[in-house]
Parts: C-alpha cells; structure tokens; sequence
C-alpha cells in the first residue's frame, strides 16, 4: 500500500492536475462566452465555439480523470470490475463529446465553404480521435468481455496503458496547434502579434493545458502510486479485519482463561525458583 509520505505527494500532484483542469474549462467559457458569440448550432462562429469548449472538457479533462482514476486510492476498496465500468465510462463520455465537437467544426466549415482537412491540427485531431475509438472497442473488448482469456489481458496491458498515454499527448499537442491556428486566423484588428488581450488570454489557456497534462502524465507513470494487485488488496482487507495488530496480538487472542493459566504457570516457575536458591543457600 502506499505509505504516508507518497500519499501526501499524490494529493499534492492530484489537487493541482484538478484546480489546474477546473481552471483551464473556466478559461476556455471565458473564452467562448466573453471574446467569442457564445453557442449556437446555426453554421455561424458560435456554432464553432462547441468545438474548443468540448474538446477541452471531455477529450482532455475527462479523459485525463480516466487515465489516472485506478490510482486513486479511495477506489482501492472497489472492485477492479466496477472501475473498469467507471474508467469504461469516463473514456465513452470523452469519446462522444470529441464527436459532437467535430460535427460543430465540420459543419462550420461546410456553411462558410471553408476547406476541410487541410492542416496538421486538422490531421492530428482526426488522427486522434480515430485511435481513441480503436483503443475504446479493444478495451471494452479485452477488460469487459468475461471470456477473454487472462494471457491475452496480460499480453495487451502494456500495449494499452502506452496507447492511451500516447493518445491523450497527441490531444494535448492537438489542441496547443488549434489555440495557436485560431488566434492567427481569428484575430485581425488588432492581429494575433500585436498580443491583444484575446491572444494573451488564450495563451495562458495553452499554458494550463500543457500543465494539466504533464500533472496526469506523471501521476499515471509513478510506479509506487499504481494501484496494488487484487491479492495484494484481499490481504490488506482481510488484516484490517484483525482486532490488533503487533506485538500484542498473542495476548489479544488468549482466552481469560488461557490469561489466568499462562499467571500459575509463572508463579510456579518462580516458586521452583526460589526453593532451589534456598537449597544452595542451606
């Protein structure tokens, strides 16, 4: 289990990746409600907006909470299959905002006649969501099927814990080259060099972004906060269920009869010594 000085780091790291993900949603309403239209669905910007505001709430903040969800230790108690449900889940709520958020953006672009697809935000992006859906079936596949034999569980853990580490970087670096893309485009009077209040607003939104992911990346590669192995939580249970623990445990468990008889047994034993130091004396 982990000890007291990890545990005390874990809440340092896992309370700033939480403020800094609370903080960067913030920003970025602030951003769609105050510099931008607001939201729409009508083929306008504020139609657009949905893109940033749900790429930014599900595809990094909810699936930043799945990555590292196993680790927290007040799940420990759970059982791993009800946290695969739970981790399954956060992952589904992500996946299914990340496509309404390129709906909003394709659909922008077709009722401006702006082109699709033509630039690497662009690319990395679709990229991205594709791979997610590749590692949502597999994994629903893998962990959630009960016949799926262990070895393949095992053969492919690792496989799946780097694809879902390497897809959430990629929608890090993704939305980093969206913020940027958006500034340079959007911003014409004053433009994007001459860092209006917008551009260093956003930037700071960037910043945050970039934080909250290198804060989940760390947490979720920190061996000594990964969640322990089921025998190991079976033991720890079931010493919790002992009524002392320690040095005392032998005198805990004897009867007061067992308490009263072991007290003769010393008596008698003192008693035989002495009588022997009184033969010696004599």
């Amino acid at each position: 289990m982990m000890s007291m000085e990890n545990f005390k780091q874990f809440l340092v790291f896992l309370v700033s990746a939480l403020s800094v993900g609370f903080v960067s949603i913030i920003f970025v309403m602030r951003w769609v409600f105050h510099f931008k239209e607001g939201l729409a669905w009508d083929g306008g910007l504020a139609e657009f907006n949905w893109h940033p505001l749900l790429i930014v709430i599900g595809f990094i903040f909810l699936q930043g909470i799945a990555i590292i969800v196993y680790r927290l230790p007040w799940t420990w108690r759970c059982s791993k299959l009800m946290m695969k449900f739970i981790h399954a889940g956060l992952n589904i709520l992500a996946f299914i905002l990340a496509v309404v958020s390129l709906v909003a953006v394709f659909d922008f672009h077709n009722a401006q006649n702006i082109p699709n697809m033509y630039s690497l935000h662009s690319w990395a992006g679709l990229a991205a969501v594709i791979l997610y859906a590749i590692q949502l079936v597999l994994g629903l596949a893998v962990y959630l099927v009960p016949i799926t034999p262990g070895f393949v569980r095992a053969a492919l853990m690792p496989l799946h814990v780097y694809g879902g580490l390497f897809i959430f970087s990629t929608v890090i670096a993704t939305a980093l080259m969206g913020i940027t893309e958006k500034l340079i485009f959007g911003l014409k009077d004053p433009k994007y060099k001459d860092s209006p209040p917008e551009a260093v607003f956003v930037n700071v939104l960037g910043v945050l972004i970039a934080v909250f992911g290198g804060l989940i990346l760390w947490i979720a590669t920190r061996p000594s906060w990964k969640r322990p192995s089921e025998n190991q939580l079976r033991l720890a249970r079931s010493s919790d269920l002992e009524p002392v623990t320690g040095a005392n445990d032998t005198a805990a468990m004897t009867t007061p009869g067992d308490q009263e008889t072991s007290a003769d047994q010393a008596r008698r034993r003192n008693g035989k010594a002495e009588e022997s130091v009184g033969r010696i004396s004599v």
